[in-house]
């Protein structure tokens, strides 16, 4: 075999290698909204080529109150085919994107539980370098989305991953609130989103997508 054939290869063999970087989209949702910004951010990921898996985080809440919350319960309805985050699923993934809803302007506890039993995976260095994003939902534009956005962050800030946050990197994020931590929508009294999100979370995806790309092809080098 040629040298250049060799070489030519070897580059495809590495164009492979980088093809899809795997990505995780790990949620909690109460009433729906999480759920649905989820899957948006699912649909974009695979557009952009990655292998996707949609996941839920464990629900922790009793059962006579989720009985009390009808929305509450369509949600769980809606979602019970959709598996449980595993530490495995970190593990796996290149890159992670989250989404919650804001509790008293901190992540929702089933979320905030996932991300403090992965002590062990931490601990032997396997969160190290994941490309992470994150986005929320409350009730008031005020209502902390932001600051759960970053509480997250900064658990994250002590897996030595990689925060890939959308900035101002695309007008669309304007229009969906200009939110430049992670894209965050306010839902009403009936549960319906105020803002337009939609191209504002599949921007966000898309740019995890590829930021892990870059990673994932510059430790390959």
């Amino acid at each position: 075999m040629s040298f250049f054939k060799k070489l030519f290869n070897r580059s495809k063999e590495n164009e492979n290698n980088m093809a899809n970087v795997k990505l995780a989209v790990i949620f909690y949702s109460m009433g729906g909204t999480n759920y649905e910004m989820a899957k948006w951010a699912k649909e974009a990921g695979e557009a952009a080529g990655a292998e996707v898996k949609l996941l839920k985080v464990q629900e922790l809440a009793p059962e006579s109150v989720i009985e009390g919350n009808e929305a509450w319960k369509a949600t769980i309805d809606a979602t019970k085919d959709i598996p449980v985050a595993t530490s495995d699923d970190i593990v796996w993934a290149d890159a992670i994107i989250f989404s919650t809803p804001t509790r008293f302007g901190t992540m929702a506890s089933q979320m905030k539980q996932f991300i403090d039993i992965q002590g062990g995976i931490w601990a032997e260095g396997k969160t190290v370098n994941k490309v992470v994003s994150a986005m929320s939902s409350a009730q008031n534009p005020n209502g902390g989305q932001e600051a759960t956005i970053l509480s997250l962050y900064t658990s994250m800030l002590h897996w030595g991953a990689i925060i890939a946050s959308p900035g101002y990197t695309d007008p669309v994020l304007f229009g969906a609130g200009g939110n430049p931590y992670g894209t965050s929508v306010t839902v009403d009294q009936d549960g319906k989103m105020v803002e337009d999100v939609e191209d504002a979370v599949k921007h966000q995806a898309t740019r995890t997508v590829n930021v892990a790309e870059m990673i994932k092809r510059g430790s390959s080098n």
